[in-house]
């Protein structure tokens, strides 16, 4: 915590949740020395919050008793909303911010009207988020540092290892980072590359700022750069089938999936690349048209496993289907 606006928000926050605090705990919290807590308490006082100091070494300070901040000002869909986004970070490969996240709903608790609290308490009892079997998770640490690059127009050095293993040292100018998918990515130009590149956040690591700055392309689009570039990301598997079925029907399935398609004798090709072989099979299979596999070979092993599954859950004995089931 560097930033020396969020440091005084943060005395105000100790100050909100304890009846006193010393300079000396003040100071050992934020990493700072005591002269410059003391000008965190003036800067506090020029706001306006009343903070009372006492004598002695270090000092101890307080909020003039039967102060509070006013409520935090928001309708009950917004508190809702806020409660239920906090809670879903598991569900984007970011579980590392559960500590934070704690943090901030007891903040939201503090700040809100004993109305609005209901909302949070509803989320957390009755609202169960658990991430899907695709989701990866993500190094909070590198997101966090990625984006302050981005923000900031700061080069970023890493290491790197791709789907076959293979690692290298990275020297970029960072784009953007997004999920999809299940995953993060970063998008910048590579400049040991000379070239675009998008790298999947969970195989970076020892991400740190690099020498120099740089100016983000002001006309540069994450969703349609990945939209045009992410069928064709480095993956396990180079999938290219085709399947009966007229363009404008393929475009509509295959929309919220990171594919690419094109009009192909009478149907549809589509090309992307996967880790997994299950979930895209899966998926082809539920459209329930005619398939035509091209590559890889071991998609035809994963359509064959899928049709064993499929046939020993019909044939399943009588005898295992009048077996009671637990309540």
């Amino acid at each position: 915590m560097y930033d020396p606006i969020m440091r005084v928000l943060t005395v105000l926050e100790v100050l909100q949740a304890r009846d006193h605090v010393t300079g000396t705990e003040l100071a050992r919290r934020l990493e700072v020395d005591l002269r410059t807590v003391q000008r965190y308490i003036v800067r506090l006082k020029d706001l306006n919050i009343p903070v009372e100091s006492s004598r002695g070494v270090g000092g101890a300070y307080r909020l003039r008793p039967g102060y509070r901040l006013p409520p935090l000002l928001l309708t009950n869909e917004e508190a809702f909303a806020l409660s239920l986004g906090l809670h879903s970070l598991r569900q984007v490969g970011l579980s590392a911010f559960a500590p934070a996240t704690e943090g901030a709903l007891k903040k939201l608790e503090r700040v809100l009207p004993e109305a609005l609290r209901e909302s949070i308490r509803t989320v957390e009892d009755v609202v169960a988020i658990e991430p899907g079997p695709w989701v990866v998770t993500t190094s909070v640490e590198s997101l966090i540092r990625a984006a302050s690059a981005i923000r900031t127009g700061r080069r970023i050095r890493f290491d790197y290892r791709s789907h076959d293993g293979a690692a290298t040292r990275r020297h970029i100018e960072p784009y953007a980072v997004m999920h999809t998918d299940g995953r993060w990515y970063l998008i910048g130009y590579c400049l040991s590359r000379k070239a675009m590149r998008t790298f999947r956040l969970d195989r970076v690591s020892n991400l740190a700022s690099g020498a120099g700055s740089f100016r983000r392309p002001a006309e540069f689009d994450a969703r349609k750069y990945l939209h045009a570039s992410m069928p064709f990301i480095q993956s396990e598997y180079q999938i290219d089938v085709w399947i009966d079925m007229p363009i404008e029907e393929a475009r509509r399935n295959f929309a919220p999936l990171r594919v690419a398609i094109e009009e192909r004798d009478g149907g549809t090709r589509v090309r992307c690349g996967r880790d997994r072989l299950e979930m895209i099979a899966a998926m082809l299979l539920s459209m329930g048209r005619r398939i035509v596999v091209h590559s890889p070979k071991e998609l035809r092993v994963t359509f064959r496993e899928l049709a064993r599954q499929a046939l020993r859950a019909a044939d399943e004995p009588r005898a295992a289907r009048t077996t009671r089931l637990p309540a």
